[in-house]
């Protein structure tokens, strides 16, 4: 039985959160159809992302980040049309 040995290539970042958002797209619109809240699914995603960057960055660069996302909501960098399948 043959095994593959060849590397993946590193994927540019830009590409890697283009596939990320797909990824989640999928998934919420999987919950969605399976009757999971759009808000639930919102502060669940929300505390995961968190959760996230605590354990990779720890808590006081997380507390950082998050301080700055008021402003940026307010900018208008979060409000972008959503497909909804």
């Amino acid at each position: 039985m043959a095994t593959n040995n060849c590397a993946r290539e590193p994927i540019a970042d830009h590409e890697q959160k283009r596939l990320a958002l797909g990824y989640l797209q999928d998934a919420w619109t999987e919950a969605g159809h399976d009757g999971v809240d759009g808000d639930c699914l919102a502060q669940t995603a929300l505390f995961l992302a968190l959760a996230e960057l605590i354990s990779t960055y720890g808590e006081e660069p997380a507390a950082r980040y998050a301080e700055n996302l008021s402003a940026r909501i307010r900018n208008g960098e979060f409000s972008v049309e959503i497909s909804r399948q």
